[in-house]
């Protein structure tokens, strides 16, 4: 006769897996928060975060600025469009772009500003 294994069940039994306790959980997710992060683990972080806020800066500053110089709207991509140029050289687009450039220096700097290490 052979051992019954915890996934088989004699005729009319039914054998359920049981679950860990909430206790045993919570002790292991509590136990995985405090373990120290590694040296390189913390400079990639911060290299990431800096790069990050970074190209949101320059974008945000191409975005603010360029939509009102003459090279918006004269260029050799636009030339060959004159309807896309007509849309691109109107002041509700522009000042859509310059918006969004805006926004963009805001998500960068937010970033930067709550950017904390885990210790």
């Amino acid at each position: 006769m052979t051992e019954p294994t915890p996934f088989s069940s004699a005729p009319g039994e039914a054998h359920e897996p049981v679950p860990p306790h909430r206790e045993t959980r919570t002790a292991l997710l509590e136990a995985d928060t405090r373990q120290p992060h590694s040296p390189m683990h913390v400079w990639m972080h911060r290299i990431s975060v800096f790069l990050f806020v970074l190209v949101s800066a320059v974008a945000g500053v191409l975005l603010i600025i360029l939509p009102w110089t003459p090279e918006w709207t004269d260029n050799y991509l636009l030339l060959s469009f004159p309807a896309l140029r007509s849309v691109v050289s109107n002041g509700f687009f522009r000042g859509l772009c310059s918006g969004l450039g805006l926004l963009d220096i805001w998500i960068g700097f937010w970033e930067a500003l709550h950017y904390h290490e885990h210790q």
